[in-house]
């Protein structure tokens, strides 16, 4: 990843840690071989965030990580998969890109057939800029907004 996703990778890992007690979080921790970009153990659930950027294929993340998850890598109650998708993924003319969809379908039918795994896809208001650009003034208020959505979605699934 680039100086840009890798700023807002440790501010959305900060604010899980912040907001989120009873978890190690970390960024670039790895599950099997597959560094995940954040990540959090805990005693009762297990948290990975991908953050797809700029990826031209996102699906193929979801699938090497539900493959690792179905070898039984982590051992944890709760698996909690968030993919985190910036407005890369949004269409013009609404909806959003076949390539989130994919990764979004591989994802959801992988969690279905995994118990004690659940996924969520989220979108990160902002639009990454290309290389040599800057993240928009607001770029920390939309990273809040995915920390808000991780932390509620983990706190449901520990709870229920």
């Amino acid at each position: 990843m680039g100086r840009l996703a890798t700023t807002v990778q440790e501010t959305l890992c900060e604010r899980l840690r912040t907001q989120l007690d009873g978890f190690d979080w970390e960024t670039e921790r790895h599950v099997a071989a597959t560094p995940v970009d954040v990540a959090g153990l805990g005693e009762r659930a297990t948290v990975v965030v991908e953050l797809e950027w700029r990826r031209a294929d996102p699906a193929d993340n979801t699938a090497k990580l539900f493959r690792h998850l179905a070898a039984g890598t982590l051992d944890a109650e709760t698996v909690v998969v968030v993919q985190v998708f910036t407005g890369k993924y949004d269409l013009a003319s609404g909806g959003v890109s076949s390539k989130r969809e994919n990764a979004e379908f591989v994802g959801e039918r992988a969690a279905a057939s995994e118990p004690g795994v659940e996924y969520e896809p989220v979108t990160l208001a902002l639009d990454p800029p290309k290389r040599g650009g800057e993240l928009p003034t607001d770029w920390e208020t939309a990273v809040d907004a995915v920390a808000e959505t991780v932390v509620s979605r983990v706190e449901s699934a520990v709870e229920g």
